[in-house]
Formats: C-alpha cells, structure tokens, sequence
C-alpha cells in the first residue's frame, strides 16, 4: 500500500524500520489545517505514481504529539523523508506538484545505483559514465579487474577514486602484491580468509620493516578499518597502534 496512517504506537516499525527497506515520506498534517487538504492529495498521488518504490506515512499532528514534539514539528505541513531509519530531506508548507514530484523522485534510486547493483564490468562502467564521482561504482570495477588480471586498468580506475579509504587501500594492496611485500602478503591471505583483525595485526607490524612501502601499508590498514567505523572497539585501537607504528 503506498499511503497509511501512522500512531505514536506503530511509527518505530512503520517509519523508523520500514525506511531501512525503502523510503518513507512522513506527512504531519492535521485537520483543521487549511494547506495539509492542498499539499495531501498532492503527496498521495506522488505515492501512488511511486507504489512500490516509495510510502507515504500520514501523522495526525493532534492525535500523536509526542511524534510531532519528537520531530520538532512546530508549523504544519511539515514532510520528512526517512531512509535507513534517519531523516534524508524534508520541507515545509504547501508546495506546487512539480516541487512534490521532484522531492519524492530524489528518494529513488538512480539508473547508475541499479547498474551498480547489477555488479557486472559492462553495467560498472556505465555507472561511472553517467555519474562520473561514484566511487562505489569504480571500487566494485577495480576489484574485477583485479581478479581478472587487469592489475594496471584497476590501477587507473582507483586513481580516479582518490578520497575514498576502501579505493585508496585496494590500490595500495595492488601495488604491494606488486612489489612481492612478505610481510603484506601475509596479511592479505588473513584479510581473503576472512580475518580482518589479523591481517590490520600483521600489516602494522610490517610497517616498522617497511622500506618506502609505510604509506601502502597505512593505506590499506585505513580501507580495511573505514569498514569497521569510527566507534569500534578495534578499530579504535588499530588506529591507535597504526599512529604509533608511523611516528
């Protein structure tokens, strides 16, 4: 269903988890609301067009204000787009049709994410064509370059990736495979067999032997870890070590 309505009892599952699946559009609107009976109709045939691909979640502001103190909804129509549990966009006020369209549009994916999904080299490249920064795009590319032999072109896709920590540590990883570093080859056949932990263990240790190799090894330890994020435990602590093993 592209439209219902939502209760302080069921907007956690409603809203907050159905937006980890796909987008949700919270309305908070109320009756006596002379511009939420304009914008309504407008919002549910958006949904409608959409079904599908995205749902429209309407707040009776009156009925549920803890949702609206929660949300800070001080002015209605207030609309708020949530997506892997989180505001994405939002606007207030009655807006014109193609204003509605364009907000619910920039909630689907694009042609480039449905290549990117699709995976295979072909589709990665016209990912990249059409939308020439998605990192993620040119990543997946390199690395079946990489297991094709292509050491050089998934050298030259990374280059143009620069920024991205998971991009900057698999050219890293090309260059020291490359170069025949003992120490690193170590840590990768960790990383292949699943044991990130071990393989940012060896990899730091490496470093004190490095010989002009510390910025590859760093590098790749940071890609490996960025998967982790900035508030677990071992990578707290990885991070620490690496800063150790460099200064």
């Amino acid at each position: 269903m592209a439209v219902i309505d939502v209760t302080e009892q069921d907007f956690q599952q409603q809203v907050i988890e159905q937006s980890k699946t796909i987008p949700v559009v919270v309305d908070f609107w109320a009756e006596w609301c002379g511009p939420c009976r304009s914008l309504g109709p407008l919002l549910e045939k958006a949904a409608a067009d959409r079904e599908g691909q995205v749902i429209l979640a309407k707040v009776d502001t009156d009925a549920n204000q803890r949702i609206a103190l929660d949300y800070q909804i001080q002015s209605i129509p207030a609309v708020k787009a949530f997506k892997d549990g989180a505001v994405v966009s939002e606007f207030l006020g009655a807006v014109p049709p193609p204003k509605v369209a364009q907000f619910f549009d920039a909630l689907l994916p694009s042609e480039a994410d449905a290549l990117i999904e699709a995976g295979d080299e072909d589709s990665l490249r016209r990912a990249i064509e059409l939308e020439p920064g998605r990192a993620d795009a040119k990543l997946r590319l390199a690395i079946l370059q990489r297991k094709g032999g292509d050491l050089d072109g998934a050298l030259a896709t990374l280059a143009n990736a620069q920024g991205d920590f998971a991009a900057d540590g698999l050219a890293a990883r090309i260059r020291l495979e490359r170069d025949g570093d003992e120490g690193a080859i170590q840590a990768f056949a960790a990383l292949d067999s699943g044991d990130p932990q071990k393989a940012v263990d060896l990899l730091i240790d490496a470093i004190a032997s490095a010989n002009g190799a510390k910025d590859d090894l760093r590098r790749v330890v940071v890609g490996i870890l960025d998967a982790f994020g900035v508030d677990h435990p071992f990578a707290r602590d990885a991070r620490r070590r690496l800063a150790g093993a460099l200064y």
